[in-house]
């Protein structure tokens, strides 16, 4: 059964890296560095700013600070012990896929994955009363995160479970916000 998933997240990996063209390689690698977000990320922001007030919104980006610090220690511990190659470097797959770009890292789960959706579901459910159609902030972690399959960097699998984690992560940090929120009145 754990076989049949391996190949059939490679299979799907395959085409979906293989959708890509040298056209737009470049593009790819913009999407895939966090600093090219920062317009999104201040836009973001500014947004919650005008909700919440300045108080509450260093609150809120020292809670992200140690959320996205957290994320990304806890991934690189799952990335060390289950030591997972990525497509670029798979040797059953490096010659019919599109390699972009390389990184000398394990695979196993995508650090990009689970950190844009951890501080993306935190973000919406902070301000998701304020806003109508504020569900369209996860288009950020579903194009940064599929950025890395484009490059050959992460299996579909890597995505998904960063997702399924940094969504897991971020809910729980809201609720802990919330808590001390409600206690302190911020």
């Amino acid at each position: 059964m754990l076989e049949q998933l391996i190949q059939l997240d490679k299979e799907l990996f395959i085409f979906l890296n293989g959708l890509g063209s040298e056209p737009f390689d470049a593009f790819w690698l913009i999407i895939t560095k966090q600093l090219y977000w920062t317009p999104f990320f201040v836009a973001v922001f500014y947004l919650l700013q005008r909700k919440i007030g300045w108080k509450n919104l260093g609150i809120i980006l020292l809670f992200i600070a140690v959320l996205i610090t957290f994320t990304d220690q806890i991934t690189n511990l799952f990335k060390n012990h289950f030591q997972r190659i990525r497509p670029c470097y798979n040797e059953e797959i490096s010659g019919i896929i599109r390699v972009v770009k390389s990184s000398k890292t394990y695979s196993f789960f995508s650090g990009h994955a689970a950190n844009s959706m951890a501080s993306t579901m935190f973000i919406f459910l902070l301000i998701r009363k304020y806003y109508k159609y504020t569900y369209l902030l996860f288009l950020f972690p579903l194009i940064f995160a599929y950025s890395r399959i484009y490059l050959g960097l992460h299996f579909p699998s890597d995505i998904l479970t960063g997702y399924l984690f940094g969504g897991s992560l971020g809910f729980g940090f809201y609720k802990i916000y919330n808590h001390f929120s409600n206690k302190y009145n911020w």
